[in-house]
């Protein structure tokens, strides 16, 4: 029997890496296997001692390398191509096409960690594996996700203790029924969902309490603005009468309480020393005429000036 002598080609994701290490290798110049191993082996200590003979074999697609001897070739390769490539975007682009040789289709793709430190990809205007995943994953694809779902709230249990709880669920129930009770929940069906209580645990009155909250701090900049700006209150009126954005409800519930003659005499000559001796329809009337927008609320905990920002009619001057 004659022994062949064709060099074995290699097939399938095998294929697809040893592509790549080519192109690569073209692209640094084509420097000789020898030379290539003299580089890992010089790099630093980190690197393996890959041999001539090893990198001939996984760049002419002999045998299928390990992964420490692809991750040394691509970066010393990276570094020496005509525009210099970013080793570590190499090493994180060969990883997968490793992993498919022994994994097949699912070890393509990014693990959970890897998605985090280096996204979904498709920078370039190309679908990924992981971009084409993570779309179709999404429950938006699927369902109109609940408002009261999609609002900034505070967690009560961490993300690690809501992945371990899914988990034992799916252990005594299987995958299928957890996420279609998944699908249900995220559609608006979810404990305490009738009483009107968002994300079924807060309390019903938490709305009232962050607005009554945003009040207070918002009322505490006034007075402070105030005293440093004498001419802010004028200002502001002639800045929310401009103000062609709006509302029309709110301009018109300012417009009826400027009818009320006792009421515009208190808010003219409110003062930082006068506002708490004027009434709180005042506090409310100067709040409308020198504040567009504060908030939406930010988790609880962070400080007053980062959970409710303030958008002032006429910004604030900057201090010199």
């Amino acid at each position: 029997m004659v022994a062949s002598n064709t060099p074995h080609r290699p097939e399938g994701p095998h294929q697809e890496l040893v592509e790549a290490l080519q192109e690569l290798h073209r692209a640094a110049g084509r420097p000789s296997f020898r030379k290539v191993s003299t580089l890992i082996q010089e790099y630093d200590d980190r690197l393996s001692a890959a041999s001539h003979e090893s990198v001939r074999k996984a760049v002419n697609g002999i045998r299928v390398p390990s992964w420490e001897t692809v991750h040394d070739i691509v970066v010393v390769l990276a570094e020496r191509c005509s525009l210099p490539r970013d080793a570590e975007s190499e090493v994180a682009r060969f990883l997968p096409l490793w992993r498919a040789i022994h994994e097949g289709e699912s070890g393509a793709l990014k693990s959970f960690q890897e998605l985090l430190n280096s996204g979904w990809g498709g920078e370039d205007g190309k679908w990924t594996p992981e971009l084409l995943m993570g779309a179709l994953l999404n429950p938006f694809t699927a369902i109109e996700i609940h408002p009261s779902l999609a609002a900034p709230h505070e967690p009560i249990v961490s993300e690690d203790e809501w992945v371990r709880l899914m988990v034992m669920q799916i252990e005594q129930q299987g995958a299928e029924h957890m996420l279609r009770l998944l699908l249900h929940m995220l559609k608006g069906d979810y404990v305490g969902a009738e009483q009107g209580s968002p994300y079924g645990y807060s309390n019903p009155d938490r709305e009232a309490m962050e607005a009554n909250a945003a009040f207070r701090y918002g009322c505490q900049e006034i007075v402070r603005r105030l005293g440093r700006e004498p001419n802010l209150l004028a200002e502001s009126i002639r800045a929310m009468r401009a103000d062609e954005t709006m509302d029309r409800d709110d301009r018109a519930e300012i417009l009826q309480s400027e009818s009320d003659l006792s009421l515009m005499r208190e808010v003219m000559i409110v003062t930082p020393d006068t506002w708490n001796e004027v009434s709180e329809e005042t506090h409310h009337m100067v709040f409308g005429y020198l504040i567009r927008r504060i908030g939406p609320p930010g988790p609880l905990g962070l400080p007053d000036a980062e959970r409710f920002p303030i958008v002032w009619r006429v910004p604030e001057p900057s201090a010199e």
